[in-house]
């Protein structure tokens, strides 16, 4: 018990400096790239070289977590994280800095960080007992959301007061701190396999046997055809966030930034109460309203688009529809995360995470181009209307009372006993 406390304070801290590095590091450098450049273009196709690798990736490095040690590939991916930074930095020194060379270093920082998330991911369930999972995937979001509150003011701070080597200098270091901390780790400590390698099977094997594992098992397959249809609508918000209170109601850059900030603070505020709760019975049933309240909330976002309000109003009205738009992501992941992790068989873990990242990063790029199009030619009110329409639709169907009894059959004798207690009365 000590050592999963223990693995669960330091999987906590490693992830806390491993996104806020992430964070500052991805704001950082896209400041560095606009003052080198002035292009949105080379901005965007930054952005294009830490998403596709995670899309592409994201399934070899699920399987590899299941057939090889997961100690070693998290190790591994932050040593060549830290010789990453430091070769940048050498590069920078004898050569200068280049736009093609940060490209180079953000593809290859998103190879290892794909293969350190996926792994670390599908290990939850090794380093600590299934009692304290929901607290683990709560300090998760916790470290999320620190590291978006974080990350913008960290990384702003260090673009307007230290040089770009001093800022990878500093990653590094940091870098370096995770990798210690995690060497400290005993990632077979609640693990069920033994100790060989299912390396027989060859890659693309592995890869189908993951992809038929998940087909075959029904709350898995409804949690991965959920959320790729909740990333493909949400970007309606992040895209057409930004767009509506900027370019629609003229909200100062200012309190865009409290706005923006109340949904980090909403999402560590849920993710501290969740870790003092016991795990739901039902987390399927629990996401399914919740997801079905983030659809709502995405709809209620066009209200001052059609009533007038005042400024403030305005203001008010958007923090507190971001604060509860992220309570209610919480919510979701949280629930989902824990019957991941307890559900899915651990010979299969990685496999499925790394399913479920790379259609998750794979809808981001797609909603954002088609959303953004849509900003342009179609009024904002509808498309979060058509939004929220189509996601409570699609909610509702793919996780409709049969598929819910199927997965949890215990609801239906509950509910038989419960009618023949009345009929007995």
């Amino acid at each position: 018990m000590k050592k999963a406390t223990y693995h669960l304070w330091t999987f906590t801290i490693s992830k806390i400096i491993s996104l806020l590095g992430t964070n500052v590091l991805t704001f950082g450098i896209s400041l560095y790239i606009l003052k080198m450049t002035g292009s949105a273009t080379s901005f965007a196709i930054n952005l294009i070289c830490s998403i596709l690798p995670r899309v592409i990736l994201s399934s070899i490095a699920g399987s590899l977590a299941d057939r090889y040690s997961k100690k070693v590939i998290i190790l591994t991916s932050q040593a060549v994280t830290v010789l990453l930074m430091g070769g940048l930095l050498i590069y920078g020194y004898t050569s200068g800095i280049t736009v093609t060379s940060i490209y180079v270093v953000t593809a290859l920082y998103a190879i290892t960080s794909t293969f350190n998330s996926v792994t670390f991911s599908s290990s939850i369930a090794c380093l600590v007992n299934e009692e304290r999972i929901q607290k683990a995937m709560s300090f998760n979001q916790m470290s999320m959301s620190i590291a978006q509150i974080g990350g913008p003011a960290i990384g702003g701070m260090m673009y307007g007061f230290v040089s770009i080597e001093v800022f990878l200098m500093v990653h590094m270091v940091a870098y370096l701190l995770a990798f210690l901390l995690e060497a400290t780790m005993d990632f077979k400590l609640y693990s069920k396999k033994g100790d060989e390698m299912e390396a027989e099977t060859g890659m693309f094997q592995s890869l189908k046997e993951g992809f038929q594992y998940a087909k075959a098992k029904k709350s898995v397959s409804t949690i991965l055809l959920v959320a790729l249809w909740i990333n493909f609508f949400f970007s309606a918000l992040s895209v057409g966030g930004t767009f509506i209170l900027v370019e629609v109601l003229k909200i100062k850059s200012q309190h865009i930034g409290v706005i923006e900030s109340a949904g980090a603070v909403g999402m560590l505020i849920a993710s501290i109460f969740l870790s003092t709760r016991k795990q739901t019975k039902y987390p399927l049933l629990q996401s399914k309203r919740f997801i079905l309240l983030m659809a709502f909330t995405l709809g209620l976002m066009a209200i001052p688009l059609w009533i007038a309000f005042t400024y403030s109003v305005n203001v008010t009205f958007y923090i507190m529809i971001f604060f509860s738009f992220s309570v209610f992501g919480v919510f979701v992941n949280t629930p989902i995360g824990v019957m991941m992790q307890t559900e899915v068989e651990e010979s299969y873990r990685g496999r499925v995470f790394g399913i479920l990242e790379a259609m998750a990063m794979g809808m981001m790029p797609l909603g954002t181009m088609i959303f953004g199009i849509l900003f342009d030619y179609v009024e904002p009110q509808w498309i979060l209307l058509g939004s929220c329409i189509a996601l409570l639709a699609i909610t509702s169907y793919m996780m409709r009372s049969s598929v819910v009894k199927q997965i949890y059959p215990e609801l239906t004798d509950a509910k038989t006993d419960l009618k023949e207690k009345v009929q007995h009365t």
